[in-house]
């Protein structure tokens, strides 16, 4: 396309006092404006930062898979065989439970480590986490629940766990047994005391 006379007279009007911008100095200076976060930023930024490295320490890595009509159990030494027993028969009263079923691997990972830190916290002893369990291995709810098995180990306020029985949803679910805290150690000494005394 060609510009006629007319045009280009139309243009120079248009353009007026407008100049070249000299050579080395083409670009607009631009300075980031940083502002410091705000609160709410902070807040957010560190509750992921702590989600994060809550399930760090949780391995998605190989897992050997747990055949599906196996239950799961586990306890560290010291923990007698009649609190096994009393937790494998739901002898325990459920304080508090998490259900995992037909949740994706990564949000499991993420869940379980507060859920036990807040059951711990709120010095809960027995938790129940349903998870479901497939019939084939390679079942993604068997797969969760052979991860579940790897992960609970990984925890050091975890004392025990075992499959639940059918009453409380059978190899689908896991009771957990938490250990004392410090707090509950303390208050169960002062209440022997007085018993005493």
């Amino acid at each position: 396309m060609t510009l006629t006379t007319r045009d280009e007279v139309d243009f120079q009007t248009l353009m007026g006092d407008v100049r070249p911008l000299s050579r080395g100095h083409n670009r607009a200076k631009t300075s980031p404006v940083r502002r410091a976060p705000s609160e709410a930023q902070l807040a957010r930024r560190e509750s992921a930062i702590q989600r994060v490295g809550e399930s760090d320490f949780l391995s998605d890595d190989f897992v050997e898979l747990v055949p599906p009509f196996d239950p799961l159990a586990f306890c560290r030494a010291g923990v007698q065989q009649g609190v096994m027993d009393r937790l494998r028969h739901g002898g325990y009263p459920v304080q508090a439970s998490l259900h995992l079923l037909r949740r994706p691997l990564e949000a499991c990972r993420r869940e379980l480590p507060r859920f036990i830190r807040d059951a711990y916290a709120h010095d809960l002893r027995s938790v129940l986490i349903v998870h479901g369990r497939g019939r084939e291995v390679d079942s993604p709810a068997n797969i969760l629940r052979s991860y579940l098995a790897k992960w609970l180990m990984s925890f050091d306020t975890v004392q025990a766990f075992a499959s639940a029985d059918s009453a409380d949803g059978g190899l689908g679910a896991t009771w957990v047994m938490l250990r004392k805290s410090e707090r509950a150690k303390s208050a169960n000494r002062e209440r022997q005391q007085k018993r005493r005394g």
